[in-house]
């Protein structure tokens, strides 16, 4: 693996060197990428991908890194970043989109177009390729009931299409957690309608997402899917952890399926805290937590790491201290 030899292939290309992931991480946390690159068409991702296979680099696709967390050791090989990757075009009902395209910005042309089915998706705020991945959803809506087709490149740099019925969308779920293509261009499929009754679903749930999300820190969204027959929330303050601190990583006292970082939080703070909660809440509840958010990257060195572990100790016990008291003036008031 060698810097200078990717340098030189894509002379042309956005790529930068031991770039810091927190700058795009949306829980700012996250170590360095050895290279990130950040292609702009769907022929430039191919190349790229044919190149450093054949060159033996490890590779990491990335949408806009909201529903992520990336370790603090960082990312090894090359991270792309498809952000840049975000054509729209709207052709009667059906919306083309390269999938580093903002969810929501594709929900609001919809809007403009006077296009329904993707109102849910108004306060979703990954990419495109995020939301294929995981089958993205909100208030009883989910991108599996509008795609029409997916443009796929394996990890080979082969182009390929899909269709719906060959994406085994399920709930958070789409083949590609299991093959690993990644996702270039989506097309959509909606149907006509009345832009007033679009607009008025949209600021519905607009108000829905701003007034009981905590939208004012840097968060990871939600961090676990629903488990059935429970409300991952409810468990969780059930278990009197809404307002927990580990390091910089709080429980949102907003919403308790949010982790907030409050306050330098490292992605150690977000890992170890998501295992506390997970702990408590199957002790408990006898309720297995899995999450939605992905975790990736390495882990920090021994060194970094035993020094990095005192100091994330001392800050949580002081801040628990701290958390407890405002909880216990909240209640006397």
């Amino acid at each position: 693996m060698n810097i200078k030899d990717l340098l030189n292939e894509f002379s042309e290309a956005n790529i930068k060197i031991d770039e810091p992931l927190s700058k795009y991480t949306y829980t700012k946390t996250g170590g360095p990428a050895d290279a990130l690159i950040f292609p702009k068409s769907k022929e430039e991702v191919q190349a790229l991908m044919q190149w450093l296979n054949a060159n033996n680099w490890p590779v990491t696709i990335l949408g806009n890194a909201s529903n992520l967390i990336v370790k603090d050791g960082g990312i090894r090989g090359a991270t792309i970043i498809l952000t840049d990757m975000n054509k729209i075009t709207i052709e009667n009902k059906t919306i083309r989109v390269l999938t580093g395209a903002p969810l929501i910005e594709v929900s609001k042309r919809a809007y403009d177009a006077e296009l329904t089915g993707l109102e849910f998706a108004c306060g979703i705020p990954g990419s495109v390729g995020g939301a294929i991945y995981m089958n993205a959803g909100a208030y009883g809506g989910e991108v599996r009931e509008v795609i029409k087709k997916v443009t796929l490149l394996t990890r080979k740099g082969v182009i390929k299409e899909m269709a719906n019925e060959d994406m085994d969308f399920d709930y958070r779920h789409s083949i590609l957690q299991e093959s690993d293509d990644i996702a270039l261009e989506v097309v959509f499929e909606l149907k006509d309608g009345n832009p007033e009754k679009i607009k008025e679903k949209m600021d519905e749930l607009t108000y829905l997402r701003t007034s009981k999300q905590p939208l004012e820190y840097p968060s990871c969204g939600s961090v676990f899917k629903r488990p059935t027959g429970y409300f991952t929330g409810k468990l969780i303050q059930d278990a009197g952890l809404q307002g927990y601190i580990l390091g910089g990583a709080q429980v949102s006292k907003k919403h308790a399926g949010f982790i907030v970082n409050i306050d330098n939080a490292t992605a150690s703070d977000y890992i170890e805290l998501i295992a506390h909660i997970k702990e408590i809440i199957l002790e408990k509840d006898g309720v297995t937590l899995e999450t939605e958010v992905k975790i990736i990257g390495n882990d920090v060195t021994r060194e970094k790491k035993g020094s990095s572990a005192l100091l994330n100790k001392a800050k949580t016990s002081f801040k628990s201290k701290l958390n407890q008291a405002s909880l216990a003036d909240e209640t006397l008031n």
